[in-house]
């Protein structure tokens, strides 16, 4: 798949500059475009513009033009959320979920924003004032912290030292798990590790005494590795061979499903990505303030890291509720009249 190929000028420059002036990568660039490829496919053929015979899949979209693209309204848009929510396979079954549906809006408004602001080719936003669907809001789930030491003690054997590094790493920093696998060797100072996050944006994390001897101790244990064909990734794969790799995305998240399992954990509720949701909680619940926890995770917005306070506020929630005096009522009779 190439929008560089398959999709038409207008829809083309729109995906190139996200690519290279909002500095979005491969991945985030390639779903803008499965968005709006779906979008204007759905579009063709809600307005009778394919070939009756053919397949939703197989609905060109290199003619699309400004003329159709301008034409659109509101009511085209919500026509095609309920094709998502009816008819578009998902992943349990029939109809894309809420959040799913709210992305492709997003597109959607970020796409016709795009032709207004920037490039001046529509005199008004015909999104302005579309909705998004309603999505359930969901609390992040996270190890406490008892669980959090278990999993760190769940690392042992001829990988231990980078095994618990990585685990180090991911509960103390909240680093993402594209952030961990892309970390080089120079990336590290001696109290400071420097991090790629999304949008090519760099930020400084500053380690603790545990994440700086569990580098130090990976670091001693990496010297040894001979014929490595990466000497600048930081993270090496256990290859069986006689060099290593830089250690991929599905090897991180396959290293915390096996030490998850063997610290009595369940790997099908947790992830890598769940290690980070415990981090920030953990520093959350520590005193860090939201502000500097929003730093530290390289969340853009604000309410992103807002979610973290949520998980608060329902821990508050459950302490009021154990309160002995919870259910207490005075039986009438212990009442005073004034």
């Amino acid at each position: 798949m190439d929008y560089r190929t398959e999709s038409p000028e207008i829809l083309r420059d729109f995906l190139t500059y996200h690519e290279t002036i909002k500095g979005h990568s491969k991945k985030t660039v390639d779903e803008y475009f499965l968005d709006l490829r779906t979008f204007f496919r759905f579009l063709k053929l809600h307005k009778k513009l394919a070939p009756t015979a053919t397949s939703f899949d197989a609905i060109g979209i290199m003619d699309v033009s400004l003329e159709l693209i301008a034409a659109v309204t509101i009511s085209d848009v919500y026509e095609f959320l309920a094709y998502l929510a009816r008819e578009r396979p998902g992943r349990n079954g029939v109809g894309l979920s809420a959040s799913s549906r709210a992305r492709k809006i997003a597109t959607i408004r970020s796409f016709y924003k795009y032709l207004t602001v920037k490039k001046n080719l529509l005199k008004e936003n015909p999104m302005t004032g579309l909705d998004s669907p309603k999505s359930a809001k969901s609390l992040p789930r996270f190890l406490s912290l008892d669980e959090s030491r278990e999993l760190l003690n769940a690392a042992s054997g001829k990988n231990q030292a980078r095994d618990y590094c990585i685990l180090t790493l991911f509960l103390n920093c909240g680093l993402r798990v594209s952030e961990l696998v892309g970390l080089n060797l120079s990336d590290f100072s001696e109290d400071s590790l420097r991090v790629l996050g999304k949008g090519n944006k760099v930020r400084v994390v500053y380690l603790n005494d545990s994440c700086i001897d569990a580098v130090n101790d990976y670091i001693a244990v990496r010297k040894s590795l001979t014929e490595q064909t990466n000497e600048r990734a930081f993270f090496l794969s256990d290859s069986r061979a006689s060099h290593h790799a830089r250690l991929t995305r599905d090897g991180a998240h396959y290293i915390v499903k096996r030490l998850l399992l063997k610290a009595g954990l369940d790997s099908t509720r947790f992830s890598s990505h769940k290690l980070r949701h415990t981090a920030a909680t953990l520093m959350l619940r520590s005193g860090v303030d939201v502000r500097t926890l929003q730093e530290l995770l390289g969340h853009e917005h604000l309410n992103t890291t807002q979610i973290y306070t949520h998980v608060e506020s329902d821990s508050l929630r459950e302490a009021a509720r154990l309160n002995p005096l919870a259910e207490y009522k005075p039986s009438k009779s212990d009442k005073v009249d004034d």
